[in-house]
C-alpha cells in the first residue's frame, strides 16, 4: 500500500523535486548571458553574405554554464550552411563579487581546427567575447535591449585594427517543439 501512495504522490507532483544547481563555490553565469536563455530568430551578414539566424541558448551543466547553438543559412544559398555551438560560464570568486569575468568555448561546422578558448567580459547592454586564432582575434560583441539582440563579430590584427567579420539582428522567437530551448 505504502508503494501505491508514493507513486501516487510522485505522480500527482506531491514528491519534492531536486532543482538544479550549480556545485558550491561555482561563479554563477553572467547575467547578461543568461539573459540569452530561449530561441531568436533574424538576419545578418557574414563576410558580405547576406544570412538568416536561428539562436538557441540553455542553461546546462546544473545551471553552471550557457550553451549556445547558432544555425545559418546564406539567402542566396540554401546548401551554404554554418552552425555554431558556443559555451559561456561565469568565471571568479562569486564570494567576492557577481560574476563579470566569462570564459567561454566555440565550436563550430569547420571541426576541431578551428574551435578555440575565449574569454569576456559583462558590459553595460551585454557583454564581449574574444577568441584568440593564429591570424586574428576574433572580437564577438552582444548587445540586448528588449526581446533585441546583435550580435557583431570584428577580426581584430595584432596591431588592435578591426574589420567587420559579421553582424547579426535578432528578435526573441517561439522556440520550435525539437528546438533546443
Amino acid at each position: 500500500m505504502r508503494i501505491w501512495l508514493a507513486l501516487w504522490a510522485i505522480a500527482m507532483g506531491f514528491m519534492p523535486t531536486i532543482a538544479p544547481a550549480a556545485e558550491p563555490g561555482a561563479a554563477p553565469i553572467p547575467a547578461p548571458v543568461a539573459a540569452l536563455a530561449g530561441c531568436w530568430g533574424g538576419r545578418g551578414e557574414v563576410m558580405g553574405k547576406s544570412v538568416s539566424i536561428t539562436v538557441h541558448a540553455a542553461p546546462i551543466v546544473l545551471d553552471a554554464m550557457m550553451a549556445v547553438d547558432a544555425d545559418s543559412v546564406a539567402t542566396a544559398d540554401p546548401n551554404d550552411r554554418y552552425a555554431a555551438h558556443l559555451i559561456f560560464g561565469g568565471a571568479g570568486d562569486p564570494q567576492k563579487a557577481p560574476a563579470s569575468v566569462i570564459m567561454g568555448y566555440w565550436t563550430d561546422s569547420f571541426g576541431g581546427t578551428f574551435a578555440a578558448a575565449g574569454n569576456g567580459e559583462v558590459r553595460a547592454d551585454g557583454f564581449d567575447m574574444t577568441y584568440a586564432y593564429p591570424d586574428d582575434a576574433f572580437v564577438n560583441r552582444w548587445r540586448m535591449k528588449g526581446d533585441a539582440l546583435s550580435w557583431q563579430i570584428v577580426a581584430r590584427d595584432a596591431n588592435g585594427v578591426e574589420k567587420p567579420f559579421a553582424s547579426y539582428a535578432l528578435q526573441k522567437a517561439a522556440c520550435a517543439s525539437s528546438a533546443k530551448p
